[in-house]
């Protein structure tokens, strides 16, 4: 995700309003500030969601015995290093 995604998608989570005020002037996305939150922020967000679908891949493994069962557990490997790149 870059960031122009992440502001993108505060954008449209509505984030385009004013975030704060400084010494009277407006701070908005688009003036740079609040970014480094924003994809931290972000950051987290992914984590938690890769580690969600990880789990139920996992969770579908543990009811199966057979072929499902690896691919299933391969498909939670793979979206867990989705994080790692």
């Amino acid at each position: 995700m870059t960031r122009d995604d992440i502001i993108r998608m505060a954008k449209e989570a509505g984030f385009n309003q004013i975030l704060a005020t400084i010494t009277g002037a407006d701070v908005w996305i688009d003036d740079g500030f609040y970014v480094v939150e924003l994809e931290r922020f972000a950051a987290l967000v992914a984590a938690a969601e890769r580690e969600a679908c990880a789990k139920v891949c996992f969770d579908m493994a543990q009811r199966h015995n057979d072929i499902r069962s690896a691919a299933l557990e391969t498909a939670s490997e793979y979206i867990r290093a989705r994080g790692e790149r």
